[in-house]
């Protein structure tokens, strides 16, 4: 499958080298995912910096009567999948160099291009030397924001690159776990920098040594693992099953290293990711003359998180619900980006539990919510198993 852009997707993987000016960088402080129109006004004002800190040294240069001002640094700006690097242009020093998944917004602005990288605040640090940025709120979480300003003919392209260089990496990063992309022909590769926050987001979770875990499980001949699973719901980034049940003093259960909400990515060396639901219990079903099984699992909550940032009643929502089922999600929209998935029951909007209450009055608190609209969701199937209203058929 070819990703959209101006590079060949082998160069990105090696890097590619575009010319360019460099202007100067400043930091801001920032929200962990502002929106879009918040970014650019970020990196309005990181613009407005660096040209006020060049204003004032060319003035400062000229008072201690130092001739002209002195030339720009020209760099040569490297994108691969993996990093971004400044190299200074004469002495191919590294000046920069970050990795690529740090990068939270590029933009270009006419011939400026803003590359942002997101830095953890510690939690000791004070605020002080860092002017607070627009859209920024009292009271939440802070990201230190490194901005590097510059200035190219190319800036259109460059952004245009690194939005292609994470799509490339995606890409990768699912053949490098045994999947085939092009086998996920629901995931179609829509606008890369608008997704890239969530792409990722979740690549960060997935990717987690943390969160990933391989697990053998030991059980008798001829028993069942004692599982129910149950489809992530389209528009996860990566599709697979959940586990959404275990039978009590079943192989799975006895085993006390697997909790429900954990995705199931292979079995025995079989890649689930992208299957569908029927194949997967097929797989599951022909263990049951194994005595050791193993799991490569990504640890993930039953329930999950969903924040849409919605500006304005005049923007869609992006997804339909029908008796609390989310049935239908636009690509690209904002529920997508927000984490809405299909097949999810809503169990929370706002922090209200909207478990027992009547279709139209969902409906009603979603289209008349806006900013910033929290929400809660659970696989429908493995909601109905979790209430009872449906028996578990254990495999």
């Amino acid at each position: 499958m070819s990703v959209p852009g101006p590079c060949e997707p082998e160069d990105l993987i090696d890097g590619i080298i575009f010319a360019a000016n460099y202007l100067g960088s400043t930091q801001l402080l920032s929200e962990r995912n502002p929106s879009k129109n918040i970014r650019m006004m970020q990196a309005q004002e990181a613009v407005s910096r660096v040209k006020r800190m060049q204003k004032a040294a060319k003035i400062k240069k000229k008072a201690t009567s130092e001739g002209d001002s002195q030339a720009l640094t020209e760099v040569d700006l490297f994108i691969s999948t993996q990093r971004i690097k400044v190299l200074n242009a004469d002495t191919q020093e590294t000046m920069m160099d970050h990795a690529l998944r740090t990068i939270s917004y590029i933009a270009d602005i006419g011939n400026i291009v803003v590359l942002m990288a997101r830095r953890r605040m510690p939690r000791s640090a004070s605020q002080d030397c860092i002017e607070t940025t627009p859209g920024a709120q009292e009271g939440k979480k802070q990201y230190k924001m490194i901005c590097h300003v510059f200035e190219s003919e190319d800036a259109q392209l460059i952004a245009q690159s690194i939005g292609q260089a994470f799509s490339v990496a995606y890409q990768e990063f699912l053949r490098a776990n045994g999947i085939n992309p092009e086998d996920l022909s629901q995931k179609e590769y829509s606008d890369i920098i608008n997704t890239q926050e969530m792409y990722n987001d979740d690549l960060i979770h997935f990717s987690n040594s943390e969160n990933c875990k391989e697990l053998q499980l030991e059980k008798q001949k001829g028993e069942i693992l004692g599982v129910v699973i149950v489809e992530s719901g389209w528009g996860s980034i990566l599709p697979t099953v959940i586990l959404a049940n275990m039978m009590n003093g079943g192989p799975a259960a006895r085993s006390g290293k697997l909790s429900i909400g954990d995705q199931i990515m292979s079995i025995n060396g079989t890649s689930l990711v992208g299957l569908p639901l029927a194949t997967c219990q097929g797989i599951i079903k022909g263990l049951k003359n194994q005595t050791q099984v193993k799991l490569n699992i990504v640890s993930c909550p039953p329930v999950t998180t969903v924040l849409i940032k919605r500006p304005d009643l005049k923007y869609q929502l992006g997804f339909s619900v029908q008796n609390g089922i989310i049935c239908s999600l636009m690509r690209g929209g904002i529920a997508e980006r927000g984490g809405v998935r299909v097949g999810h029951r809503i169990i929370e909007i706002n922090g209200q539990s909207v478990v027992a209450t009547a279709h139209e009055k969902i409906v009603q608190a979603l289209s008349n919510s806006v900013g910033e609209i929290h929400m809660k969701t659970m696989p429908a199937a493995m909601f109905r198993l979790l209430t009872g209203q449906e028996t578990p058929l254990y495999i």
